[in-house]
C-alpha cells in the first residue's frame, strides 16, 4: 500500500462517478475497515451476490481505489482485495462546480456518503446495548454552534484532520504491537457546515 499523510484528491470526474453508486461506497467502507478481503467475504458484509461484489470491486480497481492484496489466498480461486491507500480519498465540490455533470456527480456522491455514515450510526444506536456501558458511555454525540467565517472553519477542520490522522497511527501502532485487547474500529463523524437560523 501506498503510504501518504493526506487523502488523495480526487480531481477527475470519471473518478468520482465510480463512487455514485452507493453499494462501491459501502464496498469500499468495509474493506477499508476490514484491510483486505475477498469479494465472497465483502459479500456477506453488505448482503449482495459475490458476483455484484466482484464487479464493483474490479469497477473501483479500474478507477485505483482498490487493489489485489498481495500474499493472500492459498489456491488462486479467490482474489484477495484491499484498498489502495491507508489515507483514504477526498474532493472538493468546488473542482467540480462548472458542469451540470460535474455538480450531479458531487451530489449524488455526497448523499451516498451520508446516507452510508448515518446507516452506520443507526445500527450502533440500535445494538448499543449489545457493546456495554464502556462503549455506550465513551461514545459521542455532539453539536457545537459556532460563529465562525470561511478561514476559521478551513483552520478548524485542518486541526480536526491532524486530531484524527494523530489517533489512527495510534490505534495503527497499537496493534502493530500486538495490543488488540479491547480494540475495536470506530467511526468518528463530524459535520461543519454553515447555515442561517
Amino acid at each position: 500500500m501506498k503510504h501518504r499523510q493526506e487523502p488523495e484528491r480526487i480531481t477527475d470526474l470519471s473518478r468520482l462517478k465510480a463512487f455514485t453508486n452507493p453499494l462501491r461506497l459501502r464496498l469500499y467502507r468495509a474493506l477499508y475497515a476490514t484491510g483486505a478481503a475477498t469479494a465472497s467475504q465483502l459479500a456477506e458484509q453488505v448482503d449482495q451476490a459475490p458476483s455484484l461484489v466482484s464487479y464493483h470491486l474490479r469497477k473501483l480497481a479500474e478507477h485505483g481505489f482498490v487493489t489485489e492484496a498481495s500474499g493472500r489466498g492459498t489456491d488462486g480461486r479467490e482474489r484477495w482485495w484491499q484498498v489502495a491507500s491507508e489515507e483514504g480519498w477526498g474532493f472538493r465540490d468546488s473542482d467540480f462546480a462548472d458542469t451540470p455533470e460535474g455538480a450531479a456527480a458531487v451530489g449524488s456522491v455526497i448523499q451516498g456518503i451520508v446516507e452510508t455514515r448515518a446507516a452506520a450510526y443507526r445500527a450502533f444506536l440500535e445494538q448499543r446495548a449489545a457493546w456495554g456501558k464502556e462503549w455506550v458511555d465513551a461514545s459521542v454525540s455532539s453539536e457545537w454552534m459556532l460563529t465562525l467565517t470561511p478561514g476559521e472553519l478551513a483552520e478548524m477542520n485542518e486541526e480536526l484532520q491532524a486530531l484524527g490522522r494523530r489517533w489512527r497511527e495510534r490505534g495503527k501502532a497499537a496493534r502493530a504491537a500486538g495490543e488488540t485487547d479491547g480494540r475495536e474500529h470506530v467511526a468518528v463523524h463530524l459535520y461543519g457546515f454553515p447555515f442561517r437560523p
